[in-house]
């Protein structure tokens, strides 16, 4: 077993998250989803039994949910760009889409950790807007029957996280007890054939979903590349939060505090590295951008350490 892989079993120990783990962001994501299709389900049944009407939900809940392909009618509702996909309102298709969320999810956040996956939903949801409202412009045919049901469902949120995943980690395999397993891939390419099998007949909502998958290859692409799309967007959470924390306290280091080596009793020419949290999650974003052969002597040495506490 070589250096890597036992980094790799130390990665994994460290990244297993459960139901009420804080920073199970896949958990939260999950929840949000399904608090959203629990209202909008009340909120049905309660028109269906005090309204005459069977389109009153319609057009006086659900279109302050669901995304207009009209431009003018979005101006009026901007809060729709985000809010359409975390609103599902067909059971079939919210488990669906909440089964592939777990299975997809669950996997890229073991692998890249939990910073990643909210804004790789969030970036799929919000491609998918943009191609549904282009789509909508440029398909006379299928506009009508666009701006009547609009757009709504996390169909291409879940779509961006499905192909980042699998470009991440193609060699993954499911029931490895079946010779060997399925690859992730395989998994993918069924999960993408239904998905737009089942908008076939809305040209501009399928093209909508390819826009949650366009966003997740590029996000893997630029990420490859060094650019990690999803930093910006937690540190803007990270600034938002701490504007109600009242206790939070601004850190100032001296540049002492702020390296890495500590000397001890022995000469400050022997440096040791201290295996701090802080260090393991560098090297973790370095290898998931560039890969383990882009480290230095020093960074597996550290890596190995790690693995062997």
């Amino acid at each position: 077993m070589g250096e890597s892989d036992r980094y790799q079993e130390y990665k994994i120990k460290k990244q297993r998250y459960t139901l009420g783990q804080p920073g199970n962001t896949l958990m939260w994501l999950f929840v949000f989803n399904v608090i959203f299709f629990l209202v909008l389900q009340t909120l049905k049944v309660s028109f269906d039994v005090y309204e005459q009407s069977p389109n009153a939900y319609y057009t006086k809940i659900l279109q302050w949910f669901q995304l207009p392909a009209d431009t003018s009618k979005l101006v009026e509702r901007p809060w729709t760009i985000l809010s359409y996909m975390f609103s599902d309102v067909d059971l079939l298709r919210a488990f669906s889409n909440m089964l592939w969320l777990w299975a997809f999810g669950s996997i890229l956040q073991n692998i890249t950790g939990n910073k990643k996956m909210i804004p790789i939903y969030l970036y799929g949801g919000l491609a998918g807007a943009l191609f549904f409202i282009i789509a909508g412009a440029l398909i006379p045919a299928g506009k009508p029957a666009v701006e009547a049901a609009g757009l709504i469902g996390a169909n291409a949120a879940v779509m961006s996280l499905a192909v980042t995943v699998t470009m991440i980690a193609p060699g993954y395999r499911f029931f490895r007890m079946l010779r060997g397993g399925i690859p992730i891939w395989v998994l993918t390419i069924f999960y993408i054939a239904i998905d737009l099998t089942g908008v076939s007949k809305y040209p501009a909502q399928a093209i909508s979903h390819i826009g949650g998958a366009a966003a997740g290859f590029l996000f893997v692409i630029l990420l490859r590349n060094g650019k990690d799309g999803s930093i910006w967007m937690n540190k803007l959470y990270s600034r938002f939060i701490d504007l109600f924390n009242p206790n939070k306290k601004k850190n100032k280091y001296s540049a002492k505090e702020k390296i890495f080596y500590n000397t001890g009793n022995r000469s400050p020419y022997h440096k040791t590295s201290n295996i701090t949290e802080q260090r393991i999650d560098e090297i973790l974003d370095k290898i998931n951008q560039k890969g383990y052969h882009f480290l230095t002597e020093e960074e597996k040495s550290i890596l190995k350490k790690a693995s062997e506490e």
